[in-house]
């Protein structure tokens, strides 16, 4: 599956219709603060995985990270849907900032524009 037919799929399963709507739209705010919470979840969850196990992922650990992180990319699809930019565009923008800035040596420090 590619990322835009994954965005295709996922609108699908949207409890409200978002697309172009104001960012202040409760179908808007829904989803940034969706995927706040699970983002919140990964770092919830390895937070106990360092306190409580030591830094030693497990199996299970590993799905139940992959289980939110599938919530995450749902957030991201809609997110990128209702501002009219198909997922694969937003993933492929990104790894061509990424490469620039490994071409230019600039992939640590601080900065959106390195």
């Amino acid at each position: 599956m590619n990322f835009n037919d994954y965005q295709k799929q996922a609108i699908t399963t949207d409890l409200s219709v978002g697309k172009g709507q104001d960012v202040l739209s409760i179908a808007f705010m829904d989803k940034v603060l969706g995927l706040l919470g699970e983002s919140g979840e990964i770092a919830e969850k390895f937070k106990k995985i360092l306190r409580d196990k030591n830094a030693q992922l497990t199996d299970t650990d590993c799905q139940e990270l992959a289980k939110e992180l599938g919530d995450v990319l749902w957030y991201i699809a809609l997110l990128g849907h209702y501002l009219d930019v198909p997922l694969d565009e937003i993933a492929t923008k990104n790894i061509d900032k990424l490469k620039s800035r490994h071409s230019r040596g600039t992939l640590s420090g601080n900065g959106d524009n390195r």
